[in-house]
């Protein structure tokens, strides 16, 4: 990192470009891992001279520009509030926790590694991408590390990974570090577990060979971007004592390399090295393998270069300021000779720049640099070596969404294998279904419970069901998308609704039938008996109440709405007027015999037309009413049957229609209790039986009817309507008429006028 400031120097020394005229110079001072030592040689270059002065300057030389460091955040922290009270500019190149992007308390303090907050937003997208969602964390027990655990807790917590446990690693020695970690790592199952973590790691976790290099095999690494810096390789390889005697850490390098000992050093032979032979300067770091010339890991060397190159196109702007335009009051500038720290502060937030690697470099509102990482992988060779691999990048400057661009192909997990492994608490619940929480369990851990009738749930892990939009949408049988819903009416060509037509039709038949046979026998005695034209109406009636059962099929329409209730009410009511005027006519035909009853002069022709008239009018008025009032139309019903659109007809007045059937209830009524009492006459008269029998049939039909409408919904009330109309018909066309067709077709010797009023007795068949 020392040879890479150097480095950067140098190369802004040499251009033409920057700075001509001026030749920047450099102090290194060491800050001992101690933040009192890195206070005091803050101050020291501060004052100018080797003891302290807080606020004074002491020298006449060139100004002291900016600060380059420090690589801790630990000790970054009280070197930024101290230069934040003078506003004099700190470029560090390491330190990155996020508190140091708040410009309240360190307003001049600028980086060019970006902050942890974007490391820990990578990480938890890295772990969202390869679809883990129950992870564990390992972090220092120092305050760095307790701040970057948070942070990415934070930011797992967001993209809905939990996390199973937190285990802190004691801040100490290398050597123990590695042994608690160690143990760390077996608490927490090592062998088999895949480890994701930042480049912050001691390398001596990951370094090949190393005592952990193969526990933590397959390993993913978010490593700060490792740009490139052109000749820097040739700089570290023409690296000699002689040519930088000045440099103590060439010298310290030098010995440590070749483990001999140079005669120029003023302070003695380093430890260790008291009995190894003299440096003779010939030798050469050509061919030499050491991780000091591995140009693979140059992420915080390539951040030091651009600090320093930053530094300088900010001074270059300040030195190219023209009278009369400058930035500061009245339009003056800064003299590049005699400046004041907050004048190249100014310059120093505005440098924008390509370096000599061709990328951007800029800093942004908070004094960030954009966030890029490569995401390396731990891989093992066939070999049984281990190495770093790129497999992806991150960088926030892309569009949202496209952050992070990873090579899933390139990973080689633990033990060279390709499929990603998981890591779940609970597996994610497919669509159909929903996530149900464990009680005191983080929220990754839940049961997958099937979506309630009625809704639907189309994502995988989805914690809540929901319905589908608008009433003509219903969650298909697995429940993972919304459907159409079927539409349902009681077709002609579905079997019940065939069934039922079909016997309408035969109904119709064998009535049109037996209307046929009563008119051809018109002027026989069975058929003058019971009243011809009545016995005409009745059988027309009940013709037209099996045609109107087929206005109750097929899909409803305006027009068969309002019609079908109307039809079959009328229709029907004819015909049971048509009964009870039957009935009346036996009931007064029979008392009127008796010698003075009043009955007699009702007797007529009049009567039984006076009755279904007036029976038949009565039901007018009430259908007319509901037409004008409330009629029936058509409505798709959404809601009665889950899944499906009823096509039905809105009776338009619930109370019109069951007026309309219990005046029909009410004529069969009084019909019925008619015929009862009219049981006994004689047998001339016992059609009264039969019209007994018939309403009997007609008050159960309809009777049963109330409970299964109010049921039932849709095809199958409809069904139900049609089966009564069908039913009470065929029971009054059976019961009043098929002993009149047995004497007409099987015994005509009965239809004579004698044996009518039962003074002949019937011969054999």
């Amino acid at each position: 990192m020392v040879q890479s400031f150097i480095f950067a120097v140098e190369e802004v020394n040499r251009r033409a470009d920057v700075l001509p005229n001026l030749t920047l110079g450099f102090s290194i001072r060491d800050s001992g891992d101690s933040e009192f030592q890195a206070l005091r040689a803050t101050m020291g270059f501060l004052t100018g001279r080797g003891q302290p002065a807080p606020n004074y300057r002491c020298g006449t030389g060139p100004p002291v520009a900016a600060v380059i460091g420090e690589d801790r955040s630990a000790l970054t922290i009280p070197m930024a509030t101290w230069l934040g009270l003078y506003k004099f500019p700190q470029v560090s190149y390491g330190a990155t926790v996020a508190v140091l992007s708040d410009k309240t308390r360190f307003p001049s303090f600028l980086r060019t590694l970006p902050p942890d907050s974007f490391r820990a937003r990578g990480l938890a997208r890295l772990v969202s991408h390869l679809g883990w969602t129950w992870v564990g964390l390992l972090a220092q027990d120092d305050d760095y590390g307790q701040q970057g655990s948070r942070a990415l807790g934070t930011a797992l917590a967001a993209a809905g990974v939990c996390v199973e446990f937190l285990l802190e690693i004691p801040s100490s020695r290398a050597e123990e570090r590695l042994r608690h970690l160690g143990r760390a790592l077996a608490g927490a199952g090592g062998p088999g577990k895949v480890w994701v973590g930042s480049d912050v790691w001691d390398p001596a976790l990951l370094a090949p060979g190393g005592p952990l290099a193969r526990t933590l095999g397959g390993a993913l690494v978010f490593s700060s971007h490792r740009g490139q810096i052109p000749g820097f390789r040739e700089f570290l390889g023409q690296l000699h004592p002689d040519r930088r005697p000045e440099d103590p850490f060439v010298i310290t390098f030098w010995e440590e390399m070749f483990a001999c000992r140079w005669s120029n050093r003023t302070e003695g032979p380093r430890g260790g090295l008291g009995e190894a032979p003299w440096c003779t300067g010939e030798e050469s770091l050509k061919g030499r393998d050491h991780p000091f010339l591995d140009m693979g890991d140059l992420s915080v060397t390539y951040s030091c270069y651009n600090a320093v190159h930053s530094v300088a196109r900010a001074l270059h702007a300040l030195a190219s300021c023209e009278d009369g335009a400058g930035p500061f009051g009245g339009g003056t500038c800064a003299r590049i000779r005699d400046f004041q720290p907050w004048q190249l502060l100014h310059y120093l937030w505005k440098v924008r720049f390509r370096n000599s690697h061709g990328e951007e470099v800029f800093f942004d509102a908070l004094g960030d640099p954009p966030a890029l990482y490569d995401i390396m992988n731990w891989q093992e060779t066939p070999g049984g070596t281990f190495h770093f691999q790129e497999v992806g990048k991150f960088d926030s400057t892309t569009l949202p969404g496209q952050e992070m661009v990873l090579n899933d192909s390139s990973i080689l997990w633990l033990g060279m294998e390709k499929q990603v492994p998981r890591s779940v608490c609970s597996e994610s619940c497919p669509p159909g279904t929903r996530q149900t929480p464990h009680k005191g369990k983080p929220p990754c851990c839940f049961d997958c419970t099937p979506c309630p009738e009625g809704q639907m749930a189309d994502k995988t892990d989805s914690l809540e069901c929901r319905m589908c939009p608008g009433d003509d949408f219903w969650p298909n049988k697995r429940k993972d998308q919304c459907v159409k819903k079927a539409v349902e009416f009681l077709e002609f060509g579905e079997p019940l609704g065939a069934a039922l037509a079909s016997l309408g039709a035969t109904l119709a038949l064998a009535t049109s039938a037996i209307l046929a046979l009563f008119i051809r026998h018109r002027e026989t005695p069975i058929v003058r008996a019971n009243g011809r034209a009545l016995s005409y109406v009745l059988l027309t009636s009940l013709l037209l109440c099996d045609l109107c059962s087929l206005l109750f099929l097929g899909r409803p329409g305006a027009l068969t709405c309002l019609l079908r209730q109307v039809a079959f009410g009328l229709t029907f009511t004819l015909g049971v007027s048509c009964v009870l005027a039957k009935t009346i006519m036996v009931v007064i035909a029979f008392r009127a015999t008796v010698p003075g009853s009043p009955l007699r002069r009702w007797l007529g022709p009049g009567l039984p037309g006076a009755v279904v008239l007036a029976c038949s009018l009565a039901q007018g008025v009430i259908c007319a009413t509901w037409l004008a009032a409330a009629p029936s139309f058509p409505e798709r019903d959404t809601r009665s049957s889950p899944g499906k659109v009823l096509l039905v007809c809105n009776e338009g007045s619930p109370v019109a229609f069951w007026c309309v059937l219990g005046y029909l209830w009410l004529l069969a009524l009084v019909s019925f209790v008619l015929a009862f009492l009219a049981r006994r006459l004689p047998d001339g008269f016992n059609e009264a039986k039969f019209i007994t029998f018939s309403m009997v049939v007609f008050v159960s039909v309809w009777g049963a009817f109330l409970p299964a409408h109010l049921s039932t919904r849709g095809r199958a009330t409809v069904a139900v309507e049609v089966f009564s109309i069908l039913c009470s018909s065929s029971g009054l066309l059976g019961c009043i008429f098929f002993p009149k067709c047995y004497i007409l077709l099987v015994r005509p010797d009965r239809n004579t006028r004698e044996f009518l009023m039962g003074r002949e007795t019937a011969g054999p068949r």
